[in-house]
């Protein structure tokens, strides 16, 4: 194989066709079209002496060698990428570039608000399409179809690039005219009805076997841990609706404190520490590989990486 026969947008064609395994995919993420790929793929074939990608039942599957070439293919591009980015810098001030961010609520709530205010006023054409867990996978991440996701995990792909954004502990959210506010202890919080909230990862969730509650977190699996079982009349993957659950229902929602503190004077509830230790939880960011030498990227995830330690100091997280 001769270098001056390689055509470097053939590993572009090559890494595409391997991620999505289908043509017609893999020509619209990178604006190229059909036939266009077609042809980069015959050209492919040749260059390897392989067919690559083979119509099966199943769609289109690699073949041993393209398995072993998509590593070395992606290596290579990352490098090419960061070499090509050296010496660049992103305009903040003058950018009208969209980042598409998946954020679970609690994130959203906490971190989002704060962050756009300082865009506004460091770059203010810059516009954040915030979408939510199960609007994205974790194949869209890989492929850079979106810059980053802002959650808490509880599984991670190793392939990922991540950092923590806090580490935040848990407080419970009680009505305040209940006469558990007054006298809140294990007892009382396990005699009381409870609404659940949680969403980690990525896309489309299940649904809750109430018999499984144990299995579904921190607070109740720490609880079943104790021996304990909380007695849950809502579920919910949303925190907001949690917390008005507790103003309007007078259930007790146990949450990550900063969630707790959206609802600061409300006289309706009060928030408690909880009658038991409950580990904290961390949010992260992660991202995928092919972002990470773009100056662009690197800038968010600075930006939010100074917004996220000013809350956290602010909050003595």
């Amino acid at each position: 194989m001769q270098l001056d026969k390689i055509d470097l947008n053939l590993l572009r064609y090559l890494d595409s066709l391997l991620r999505e395994q289908n043509v017609t995919h893999a020509a619209n993420q990178l604006g190229i079209t059909q036939p266009a790929m077609s042809n980069g793929l015959r050209r492919l074939r040749d260059l390897f002496h392989d067919p690559l990608l083979v119509r099966t039942s199943d769609g289109m599957m690699p073949t041993a060698l393209a398995i072993q070439l998509q590593p070395r293919v992606q290596s290579i591009l990352q490098a090419v990428d960061e070499v090509l980015h050296l010496g660049q810098n992103f305009e903040a001030e003058s950018s009208s570039r969209v980042f598409r961010i998946m954020a679970s609520d609690y994130a959203e709530a906490t971190l989002i608000p704060p962050l756009m205010k300082k865009l506004q006023d460091e770059a203010p054409n810059v516009i954040l399409d915030v979408m939510n867990p199960s609007d994205v996978s974790f194949h869209d991440v890989e492929k850079g179809k979106v810059d980053l996701v802002i959650n808490r995990f509880d599984t991670l792909p190793q392939s990922f690039h991540q950092k923590s954004v806090w580490v935040d502990h848990f407080s419970c959210l009680v009505p305040a005219n209940s006469d558990i506010a007054n006298n809140f202890s294990l007892e009382t919080y396990l005699a009381s009805p409870h609404v659940w909230v949680s969403k980690t990862g990525f896309g489309v969730g299940v649904g809750i076997q109430p018999e499984e509650v144990q299995k579904l977190g921190w607070v109740d699996g720490t609880l079943a841990d104790l021996g304990f079982k909380r007695n849950i009349r809502l579920f919910t993957r949303n925190y907001n609706v949690a917390m008005r659950a507790t103003e309007q229902l007078g259930l007790i929602a146990t949450l990550p404190s900063l969630a707790t503190r959206l609802m600061k004077g409300n006289q309706s509830v009060v928030v408690l520490p909880p009658p038991f230790d409950i580990p904290p939880v961390e949010l992260k960011m992660l991202w995928s590989p092919l972002l990470q030498h773009d100056p662009g990227h690197i800038w968010l995830r600075s930006t939010i990486a100074g917004c996220a330690r000013t809350i956290a100091e602010n909050n003595n997280l």
